[in-house]
């Protein structure tokens, strides 16, 4: 079974968020332990990201708010790192953010991969408009929950199933299957 990562954003994701119940829900997730989670420092949680990649290769990575970003951060940079998925949950946009714009600029290239961005219409971290604009760049079906805030505790998201459903989307077939319905990027999509 391929492993899941669960990669939280600033502050962490402790109970009752929905990465933390995932967690524990979960006996193929695994939360990435990031350094300082109220003092982020992009390289060092690049370097953390990694490390659990590699233990874990081919690995579907969840990320949520500063742990998306993460993601499309060291996807872009380390292509050769083995993902075989992406579900970013709520980007955060860094740039003018006084809490996380030293994380640097979002990157704006393809992730080569299959990746779902979940966006929100009233996301107080990051426009619906530009989290469209980033699943277009990054090759990624963009799901719209609608006003679903910052889609954390605090907009009312403890369990989440319906992000375990689409994290299930984005699995690589078993084995027996995958001659009939293998998967290819067609227009942008991953098929």
């Amino acid at each position: 079974m391929t492993k899941t990562l669960i990669v939280p954003g600033l502050d962490g994701s402790p109970a009752p968020h929905w990465q933390h119940w995932w967690a524990q829900t979960d006996p193929h997730a695994q939360m990435v332990d990031l350094s300082f989670p109220h003092h982020p420092s992009p390289e060092v949680w690049e370097f953390e990201l990694a490390g659990a990649i590699l233990q874990h290769p081919d690995t579907v990575l969840v990320g949520h708010s500063l742990g998306a970003v993460l993601i499309a951060r060291l996807l872009t940079k380390w292509p050769h790192l083995r993902v075989s998925a992406a579900l970013l949950v709520a980007p955060a946009e860094t740039a003018g953010n006084d809490y996380i714009g030293h994380f640097g600029a979002i990157p704006e290239q393809s992730l080569d991969l299959p990746a779902i961005v979940v966006g929100s219409r009233n996301d107080p971290w990051m426009s619906f408009e530009r989290a469209s604009a980033l699943a277009g760049v990054w090759g990624a079906q963009l799901v719209d929950l609608g006003d679903a805030g910052h889609v954390n505790v605090a907009s009312g998201y403890g369990p989440w199933p319906q992000g375990k459903a689409l994290a299930a989307m984005l699995r690589p077939e078993p084995l027996a299957t995958a001659p009939r319905r293998m998967a290819h990027k067609e227009g942008g999509l991953w098929l």
